[in-house]
């Protein structure tokens, strides 16, 4: 295939997508500062990616704000910086599990969870979390931040095939072949999340669903993705 270019009408659609994913995770109050990052690999098979920048609040991002980097964290283009610990950890995800879409955030209930024991959301809970039964991993390991290429391969590794890694004493990061499925999992882990917490904080018992159950809503969801789509357009006629 080849090569695209940064200013191609295709790339620019996929840079447009991806500074409305990074407005709409501000609107809906899945971002913490300038920090954590969105990025989405190019579909030419090149080993780039797009990524936000370095310095920017995510409801500010425009499309010309999008920068690319390869595979080894080298920034090739775009007018802004990028930040270290997002090209450690997003391009060790690109390269070593295959994902075309990396979301990683440290949005608050996913990463109270993180803090627990448990370290992650219990998938048999809520129907919102039964989406993600059996597509979770856990890195229980916590080595301080990711500013060397070694430790967001072992993110990555840890990852392994799961679309969904709960990084422990961190936050979580979220991975699809589609942005607009990677946006929709990306809300609804934190809506299970936040249903979690909640229910937590009762102090009553908690009721869980049998795992046969948590699968079976797991296998419906995955099979029916226009509810994701409808979800990203409504998005991009709002935000």
């Amino acid at each position: 295939m080849q090569k695209m270019d940064f200013n191609s009408e295709i790339v620019n659609g996929l840079r447009a997508n991806l500074a409305l994913a990074l407005r709409a995770a501000s609107l809906h109050q899945l971002a913490e500062g300038v920090c954590n990052h969105f990025s989405l690999e190019l579909p030419d098979q090149s080993g780039r990616f797009l990524l936000n920048p370095r310095g920017l609040l995510w409801r500010e991002i425009q499309a010309d704000d999008i920068v690319m980097v390869d595979d080894q964290g080298n920034k090739l283009a775009g007018r802004h910086d990028v930040e270290s610990t997002a090209m450690f950890i997003h391009t060790a995800i690109h390269r070593i599990c295959k994902k075309a879409c990396v979301m990683h955030t440290h949005m608050p209930y996913a990463t109270a969870l993180t803090l627990t024991t448990d370290r992650a959301l219990d998938t048999t809970l809520s129907q919102n979390a039964m989406r993600f039964h059996n597509r979770l991993a856990i890195d229980r390991n916590y080595n301080g931040l990711a500013l060397d290429m070694s430790e967001g391969e072992r993110i990555a590794r840890a990852m392994g095939n799961a679309d969904i890694a709960f990084l422990a004493n961190h936050g979580v990061v979220v991975c699809a072949d589609r942005i607009d499925y990677a946006y929709d999992d990306l809300y609804f882990l934190e809506r299970a999340c936040q249903a979690q917490v909640l229910a937590q904080s009762t102090g009553k018992p908690l009721a869980p669903v049998d795992n046969s159950i948590a699968t079976l809503v797991a296998s419906q969801i995955q099979a029916e993705r226009l509810q994701s789509e409808l979800f990203f357009a409504a998005l991009r006629r709002t935000v």
